[in-house]
């Protein structure tokens, strides 16, 4: 029984290690930097909100990231009419399970679900692949079926496969990515336009992350404070107790 509820206890953890696979790199996230949720968040709705809803995040909430109605409308708003609509996409499910064999999943957790880090991985390791139907392979999602969105950005990459076998026989695989076309930016440029759209990426899943971290902070400076003068009063209502 015991060896039973281990199993069950630990069955996540390991086919979680066992999907693991690419190395991930760190994504730098920031979400009290309004600047580069603004960035973000524009490149979220002219290359992700074409296929892929938020429908749980309401354009009035980048009101938070000092942006204002009338910016929203005019930069971020092509598929809405009012600022209080969701960020929805007009698309029917039907149709895009039947353009791409599956329904593009809403974005507006997917920072909490797959990590900040994978999606920065994910966004920067697509490659050319004639096998696959949309063309495009990723090294972090392999057999992928969303093609690169960003392909004009970045370029395009191919896969280079290098095997090689150590002093004892052992074989060891290594994947890296070329650049075989250059795109509209450089890798730094399009690094940090990646590392944007993640950190907006992590906002949408919680607007009011970083509103609710600062409130606690506050709400622990006071109880420090309180702690301080319960002190102080229990020594001055004690003191001729003794």
């Amino acid at each position: 029984m015991k060896k039973l509820l281990a199993a069950l206890l630990f069955a996540p953890l390991l086919a979680l290690a066992a999907s693991e696979g690419y190395k991930l790199d760190s994504a730098p996230v920031d979400v009290t930097d309004p600047p580069s949720l603004q960035r973000g968040a524009q490149v979220f709705v002219n290359y992700c909100l074409n296929c892929h809803s938020a429908n749980y995040m309401r354009y009035n909430r980048l009101q938070d990231l000092g942006l204002t109605d009338e910016q929203i409308k005019s930069n971020l708003m092509f598929a809405a009419e009012k600022v209080g609509e969701t960020m929805s996409v007009a698309m029917r499910p039907k149709d895009a399970a039947a353009w791409f064999g599956a329904a593009p999943p809403d974005l507006t957790v997917i920072a909490r679900s797959r990590g900040a880090d994978w999606l920065y991985t994910y966004m920067r390791t697509f490659y050319r692949d004639p096998q696959r139907p949309t063309g495009w392979n990723n090294l972090v999602f392999p057999s992928v079926g969303m093609p690169h969105a960003l392909y004009q950005l970045q370029g395009m990459q191919t896969l280079k496969v290098e095997h090689a076998t150590d002093a004892h026989g052992h074989h060891t695989e290594t994947k890296t990515l070329v650049l075989a076309q250059p795109g509209q930016l450089d890798k730094v440029q399009y690094d940090q336009l990646v590392g944007d759209l993640v950190n907006y990426l992590v906002y949408m899943g919680e607007p009011a992350a970083a509103k609710r971290e600062q409130i606690g902070l506050y709400v622990m400076m006071f109880l420090l404070v309180l702690i301080l003068v319960t002190w102080l009063l229990k020594g001055a209502y004690w003191k001729d107790v003794h």
